[in-house]
């Protein structure tokens, strides 16, 4: 068993915290908390079809700090790629749905800030129906993007672990500007023993990707990309660590065509590979 996965190791009600405990005993953290917390995963599309693995690293993580897992059965799209496209009204039975699977839930994680941003902010200027605008404001106090849950819900910021690169990190746009998710991913980063982290210069420019943006004007979408890169090549870091898949999709995609050496990694594959999950 490996140090801190133990059965005391659990997390804190949403409604019933208790202070964490922490120790280290070889470059691990262990949390102990007193209560157990369920966590319903929200798994988006990009993540589903083209990088499960991102998500199959988060439940890992989450598991290693104690959540018990919920997957939502039936659970599609949050519309936000129709949104983007102006489809408001269109996408109105598609965001009832998804207050409806899961309005009952406890606590709701995602490993993409662009999709949370989706349902916990854009949602609110859709003409719902009056009990499922209620619901949405109850849904929205319980829904987070990985890293916020991490920080901010479950109060961990610190696992430990190793992984003997140097990496630096991209702001997502919706993560950042919508969600005023900033610090949250640069504390966990920080937390493995002995990784080397650096700002590249303007972390918080667009990646150029932007959903149907980057095919719709593909020129600025890939000089936006390639300014991006540059400052992830100047970092010299091995790694360009974030937070969306949709994003690191776009970088890796532009680093390997112009055979660039960083390499994209979402930070809940960082964080499972510093703990060797």
């Amino acid at each position: 068993m490996r140090p801190g996965c133990g059965p005391g190791r659990l997390l804190p009600s949403a409604r019933h915290r208790h202070e964490n405990a922490f120790a280290m005993r070889g470059g691990f953290i262990l949390i102990q908390i007193e209560e157990l917390m369920k966590v319903s995963l929200f798994i988006p599309c990009l993540t589903e079809h083209m990088f499960p693995e991102s998500g199959l690293a988060m439940v890992k993580v989450l598991k290693y700090i104690g959540a018990e897992i919920d997957y939502v059965e039936n659970q599609t799209c949050c519309g936000q790629p129709a949104f983007n496209s102006g489809y408001r009204k269109q996408i109105i039975p598609v965001a009832e749905r998804f207050i409806d699977l899961f309005k009952d839930k406890e606590i709701v994680v995602a490993p993409s800030g662009s999709c949370t941003a989706m349902v916990r902010v854009f949602y609110h200027q859709l003409d719902l129906k009056p009990e499922k605008r209620r619901e949405l404001e109850d849904l929205s106090k319980r829904i987070f993007e990985f890293t916020e849950f991490m920080v901010d819900v479950a109060k961990v910021d610190a696992l430990g672990g190793s992984f003997p690169h140097r990496v630096t990190y991209h702001d997502s746009c919706h993560l950042l500007r919508e969600l005023k998710v900033k610090e949250q991913p640069r504390k966990l980063i920080r937390g493995i023993g002995d990784i080397e982290f650096v700002e590249m210069e303007k972390s918080d420019t667009c990646c150029g990707f932007g959903g149907t943006f980057s095919y719709k004007f593909p020129e600025l979408s890939v000089a936006m990309v390639a300014r991006k890169c540059r400052y992830i090549d100047e970092s010299r870091a091995e790694y360009v660590i974030g937070a969306d898949s949709s994003c690191l999709m776009n970088i890796q995609g532009y680093l390997e065509k112009h055979r660039m050496k960083p390499r994209a990694m979402h930070i809940t594959e960082l964080l499972a590979a510093s703990l060797r999950l």
